[in-house]
């Protein structure tokens, strides 16, 4: 594997009992980059990011994250090697009983060896860090806005220090001022971050959001990958199947 490509995949297929949703897909993902993942409703983006975790195994094919093949890692290993994620879930998905401090100091306490007070200065950092003030540490998700709660998540998924960040369909139901700030969230987390290497992989359906913040677009469709390109030259495709989805 290059020195470059934080995930490989290789003819990927996965099979549900008769229902093929990976077809004999292939990638690289650049480290150091925003690459999104464009497709229509069902074809395959969620369970190829679910491969990419190791939260599904491949019917066949071969998927390299961070130089590991994950077919040679156990249940274990796997749970492990997913601290070098953060993910972003579509509505953010925090705890509703938790403030968004405790939201933040979650996978700390749960994955790390830091003190109390370690965790709480990590914490006030990566909250202050997405714009989260302090008098918002200690509110519950109901109290917070569509858009400080996907600050929260982002903060939670940050408190790692992942080199892989995924976003699920992140301004999915947004209005366009906070579609609008979530796209700049993760462009200044990309730049942040950018010295350790974090690599970014998007899903979305939203191709202006795509074109504006995205080095690399790929589209899927049917469980292949039918275009990869640099973000500056996806709109001038051929594929007829792409232009359509630009145009819609």
């Amino acid at each position: 594997m290059q020195k470059d490509v934080t995930v490989s995949i290789r003819n990927l297929s996965k099979h549900f009992g008769k229902h093929v949703i990976l077809n004999g897909l292939n990638i690289d993902i650049e480290k150091n980059s925003i690459t999104t993942i464009l497709g229509f409703s069902g074809a395959g983006k969620s369970t190829l990011l679910k491969h990419i975790l190791g939260l599904l195994q491949p019917t066949s094919g071969e998927i390299h994250v961070l130089g590991n093949d994950l077919a040679d890692m156990n249940h274990f290993k796997l749970r492990q090697f997913r601290q070098n994620f953060g993910m972003l879930f579509q509505y953010a998905a925090l705890f509703d009983s938790m403030t968004a401090f405790e939201n933040t100091a979650f996978p700390l306490r749960e994955f790390s060896d830091y003190t109390e007070k370690e965790i709480s200065e990590r914490v006030s950092e990566l909250l202050l860090s997405v714009n989260i003030k302090e008098e918002s540490f200690f509110k519950i998700p109901s109290e917070l806005s569509g858009g400080m709660r996907k600050r929260v998540g982002l903060a939670r998924a940050l408190a790692l220090s992942p080199e892989i960040m995924l976003y699920d369909e992140p301004t999915t139901g947004l209005d366009p001022i906070t579609t609008r700030m979530v796209n700049d969230l993760i462009t200044d987390t990309s730049k942040k971050y950018r010295e350790r290497g974090l690599t970014s992989i998007i899903i979305s359906h939203d191709v202006k959001a795509t074109l504006e913040i995205s080095d690399y677009v790929a589209f899927l469709d049917r469980g292949r990958i039918i275009e990869y390109l640099p973000a500056l030259e996806f709109p001038k495709s051929d594929n007829p199947l792409v232009k359509a989805f630009i145009n819609l």
